[in-house]
């Protein structure tokens, strides 16, 4: 099943589980006095969606100072603010796949240059991945089985495990982003001879 596929057919839990975990890979490192996880607070809402739209202001601003310095942390912002202020499907599920392209984008931005003939970071959801980087092939699949996991395990008994899986599977991939930016960096800094 296609990326864009499993979001139609995500409940609300889903949905705001992989918009959360979208936004928490494409963070930048925190700074000295960052809040290390200004997302937290909204992984704690995504299991019944409580106090939704309060998580939501919290996490929005805990970005504040991210935002000013870093041009991703401020985009990740900007879709906190837009997010709907209910916990309910449709809106979710529109604010979800802004935040899954958001996610393909970073990762497109710092991915191996593939040609010409590379994907937009649309095309590549809709099924398969010829043309996308590897940055943007591992994130979707990193999607799609977020999305997969988060199916497989509702209701109160699989609820819980589900959702640490999630944020085990969107915290290795906010690791190997920020290995790839940090190798990218120490390369433009590096004396040449």
């Amino acid at each position: 099943m296609s990326l864009l596929e499993l979001i139609a057919r995500a409940d609300e839990r889903g949905l705001a589980a992989s918009g959360v975990a979208c936004l928490d890979r494409c963070l930048p490192p925190p700074e000295d006095g960052d809040d290390p996880e200004p997302l937290r607070t909204l992984w704690a809402g995504c299991e019944s969606g409580a106090d939704w739209a309060g998580r939501l202001d919290a996490a929005y601003a805990a970005l504040e100072g991210a935002a000013e310095r870093d041009a991703t942390a401020a985009r990740v912002r900007t879709l906190l603010g837009a997010a709907p202020r209910g916990f309910d499907a449709v809106p979710l599920r529109a604010w979800a796949d802004a935040c899954s392209l958001l996610a393909l984008d970073v990762h497109r931005e710092s991915d191996v240059p593939a040609g010409d003939g590379a994907q937009t970071s649309g095309d590549c959801r809709t099924g398969g991945s010829p043309g996308c980087g590897p940055l943007v092939t591992g994130e979707l699949r990193r999607q799609i089985r977020i999305l997969e996991s988060l199916a497989g395990t509702t209701g109160a008994a699989g609820g819980g495990a589900g959702l640490r899986r999630v944020l085990d599977l969107s915290t290795e991939g906010r690791r190997v982003l920020r290995a790839v930016m940090s190798r990218r960096a120490r390369g433009r800094s590096a004396p040449t001879a």
